[in-house]
C-alpha cells in the first residue's frame, strides 16, 4: 500500500512538473528596424521582462532593414504572423486595412501608465480606422546636422536658415575639394523621408494631397526641389556613391567629415555623438521655403499585435513593459527617438546642446509645421520601399526627368488616397 501510495505522488509530481513546463508561454517577437546594438539592448530588456514573468518566454527575429518590409510581408503571407511586430508608421495601414492587427485600446484602458502618456502617441498609433492599432515607442523628427570646422574651412559660421542658404553653403563646401562634399544625401532605402521634407519645404504646402485627394508631388515647387536635388548630385555638391546611401552610409559620411550637412532624427545623433567632439558640430532646425516656413517630417514606430497571436494576454504584457516610462526612456535614448511619455524631455539627456535643433521646432509650430506620414493608405509601404528609391535614382542618374517621376508618385498617390476617399465618405 505504502509503496501504491509512493508510486501515485510521484506520478503526481511528474504531472505537475510537467503542467509547469507546458504553461510556459512563448510570445514572439519581430523587430525590423535593426541594429547590433538595438537587438542588443531590446534582449537585455525582455531578460528583464522574463525575469518578472518566467512562465512568458519572448523570442526575438530580427530582420535586416534594407529587406525588411519584403522578407516581413512573405512571412506573413506565408501565415508566419508573430505575435508582436516592430511597426513603422508606413506598414500600418496595409496590415490593419486587412483587419490582420489588434485593437490595443481595450488592453490600455486599465494600463497603469496610461495616464501619463502623451496624446500624440495615441493619436499617431490611431490614424487607421481611429482604432489603436499600434502604440508607437517614440518619434523621428528631422532636424540639421552641420559641421561647424568644415564650415568654417568655406567661411561659413552658422547653419543655413533658408533653402537658398542650404544649396549655396553646398556648394562652398563642395569647393574645398580633397573628397569635402556639401551634403550627405540618401539615396537608397528609407531615401524618401528626405526628399518628401524638401518637396513640401519647396512647395509651401505640409503632406502629402489636396482636400481633393490630388497628391502635391508633382506641382510646382515639388518639382523644383527634385530638380534641385538633382541638379546638387550633377554638379558634385553631394558624393557620388550617394546615389546608393541608406542611413548607416549617410552617418558615416557625415561623422568622417566627408560631408558637412545631415537632415536626420535623433538616432543619428547616436553613432555621430560617439565620434565626433561634441563642439564640432550641431542640430538646426530645418531650413525654410520660399513662403518662410518649415515641414520637418515627424515619423514614427511602435509596437502593433497580430490579430490571430493565440497568446494576446502575453503579447500585450510584452508591449506594456517596454513601453511604460523606464523601459521606453532608456530604450528612446539607445535607439534616438523622442519619447512617448510626458515629462520625458525634463530628463538630463535631452537638456543637452545637441538636441537644440529639435525642440525649437518642436516649440515653434507656425514656423515648423511638422509633417507626418499617411499611414492610413494601404500601399504606403510599397511607394515608399519599392517606387521610390528607384524613381528617385533614375532622377538622380539624369535616366528620367523629376516632373516625370513626380507625376508617376502624385499618380499612384492620388489612385491611393481617392479609393481610400470612396471607402470613408
Amino acid at each position: 500500500m505504502k509503496k501504491l501510495l509512493q508510486g501515485m505522488m510521484f506520478g503526481v509530481a511528474i504531472a505537475a512538473l510537467s503542467s509547469t513546463a507546458s504553461a510556459e508561454t512563448k510570445v514572439q517577437l519581430v523587430e525590423v528596424i535593426t541594429s547590433p546594438q538595438r537587438t542588443e539592448f531590446l534582449r537585455k530588456e525582455l531578460d528583464e521582462f522574463e525575469k518578472a514573468n518566467p512562465d512568458i518566454k519572448v523570442e526575438i527575429v530580427s530582420l535586416p532593414w534594407g529587406q525588411a518590409f519584403e522578407k516581413f510581408l512573405s512571412m506573413v503571407q506565408a501565415g508566419e504572423t508573430p505575435d508582436v511586430v516592430e511597426m513603422p508608421e508606413r506598414w500600418m495601414g496595409l496590415y490593419a486595412n486587412n483587419g490582420q492587427l489588434e485593437d490595443l485600446g481595450p488592453f490600455m484602458k486599465d494600463w497603469a501608465e496610461l495616464g501619463t502618456l502623451g496624446d500624440r502617441a495615441k493619436q499617431f498609433g490611431s490614424t487607421v480606422k481611429n482604432t489603436q492599432y499600434m502604440l508607437p515607442y517614440g518619434y523621428y523628427a528631422r532636424a540639421m546636422f552641420w559641421n561647424k570646422k568644415l564650415f568654417a574651412e568655406a567661411g561659413l559660421s552658422e547653419a543655413p536658415k533658408t533653402m537658398e542658404e542650404f544649396t549655396s553653403a553646398a556648394q562652398k563646401i563642395a569647393g574645398l575639394g580633397n573628397g569635402k562634399y556639401g551634403y550627405c544625401l540618401r539615396g537608397g532605402p528609407g531615401a524618401f523621408g528626405g526628399i518628401q521634407m524638401f518637396m513640401n519645404i519647396m512647395d509651401g504646402k505640409p503632406g502629402f494631397f489636396n482636400e481633393d485627394g490630388t497628391s502635391t508631388f508633382n506641382e510646382e515647387g515639388s518639382v523644383k526641389a527634385l530638380q534641385m536635388l538633382q541638379d546638387m548630385y550633377k554638379n558634385g555638391w553631394v558624393p557620388k556613391d550617394s546615389v546608393s546611401w541608406g542611413f548607416n552610409e549617410i552617418v558615416t559620411g557625415f561623422y568622417t567629415g566627408t560631408c558637412a550637412m545631415l537632415d536626420q532624427d535623433p538616432d543619428a545623433l547616436i553613432g555621430i555623438a560617439e565620434k565626433m567632439k561634441a563642439e564640432d558640430f550641431a542640430v538646426a532646425p530645418m531650413p525654410t521655403g520660399p513662403n518662410g516656413k518649415s515641414y520637418p517630417t515627424l515619423g514614427y514606430a511602435g509596437w502593433s499585435m497580430f490579430a490571430d497571436s493565440p497568446a494576446k494576454k502575453e503579447a500585450w504584457k510584452v508591449i506594456e513593459f517596454l513601453s511604460n516610462n523606464k523601459q521606453n526612456l532608456e530604450w528612446a535614448k539607445v535607439v534616438g527617438v523622442l519619447p512617448i511619455h510626458n515629462g520625458a524631455d525634463q530628463d538630463a539627456f535631452f537638456k543637452t546642446e545637441q538636441f537644440k535643433g529639435w525642440f525649437e521646432e518642436l516649440s515653434n509650430p507656425d514656423k515648423y509645421v511638422f509633417v507626418t506620414p499617411p499611414t492610413h493608405l494601404e500601399n504606403l509601404g510599397v511607394f515608399y520601399d519599392s517606387m521610390v528609391p528607384t524613381g528617385f535614382q533614375e532622377i538622380l542618374l539624369s535616366k528620367r526627368a523629376p516632373k516625370e517621376v513626380a507625376d508617376e508618385w502624385a499618380t499612384f498617390l492620388t489612385a491611393e488616397q481617392k479609393k481610400w476617399m470612396e471607402k470613408n465618405k
